[in-house]
């Protein structure tokens, strides 16, 4: 109790919860949108590059994060093919900074919304909107009344795993963040550059934090899955 109190009466820690509490709402809305739509495109019938897109988006589950971050930081590097243009036309840093940081969270916990959406949506029996489609509904209002609430539960479900992967990440977000103290040192970071130095006591009061919100997560999920479908 006395190192998480001294935790957060050291302006440069509060600065650092605050930062990964920023990076975590971040990746949060970013997932509920990209995790809805591309759950969404995959639960559709085959097309054209969906086998593609779906191996980009489950990589990151099998494949080590730091190796991951490395691929990222040299698509996303001053140099690289999309970090170059990005920085010259736009002016956009995406490595060492804020928005690598984001990078990082999204990656890793994409797969965890997309997967359990994509699967909710290929479960919704297909009377379900062509009966709407009879009734004269536009596809709008069958997504929104129809679709939606019957994968309600797999998407809040998977925003909290997501939520609760991109806390936990460490590979991705120290290749894209560059571990710059006061800048893009988030919880997971900060725990591990305490035990670098055999700073013990501040790395088991970050752990005890984290371990406190990831159980908070632990509920809801529990919760979650048992609350009935529909709005």
């Amino acid at each position: 109790m006395d190192a998480l109190a001294a935790l957060f009466a050291d302006p440069g820690s509060r600065q650092m919860l605050c930062l990964t509490a920023r990076v975590t709402l971040a990746g949060l809305l970013l997932h509920a949108l990209f995790g809805l739509a591309i759950g969404y495109a995959l639960s559709r019938p085959t097309w054209r590059g969906r086998g593609l897109l779906d191996l980009a988006v489950t990589l990151p589950l099998v494949f080590p994060p730091m190796a991951t971050g490395f691929l990222l930081l040299m698509l996303l590097g001053r140099r690289g093919p999309v970090g170059g243009p990005l920085r010259e036309w736009f002016g956009i840093e995406p490595v060492f900074a804020f928005s690598g940081l984001i990078v990082a969270a999204f990656i890793a916990g994409l797969p965890l919304v997309v997967k359990p959406v994509q699967s909710a949506f290929e479960n919704i029996p297909k009377i379900l909107p062509e009966a709407a489609q009879t009734l004269g509904k536009t596809e709008w209002q069958i997504f929104w009344h129809i679709l939606l609430p019957n994968i309600r539960n797999a998407l809040i479900g998977g925003l909290i795993l997501a939520t609760g992967r991109s806390l936990g990440e460490v590979g991705m977000t120290l290749m894209l963040g560059g571990n710059i103290e006061g800048r893009t040192v988030t919880a997971s970071l900060d725990i591990y550059n305490a035990v670098t130095t055999g700073d013990f006591e501040r790395a088991a009061a970050v752990s005890a934090l984290l371990g406190m919100l990831t159980t908070g997560l632990f509920i809801l999920l529990r919760r979650n899955a048992r609350a009935p479908l529909g709005w």
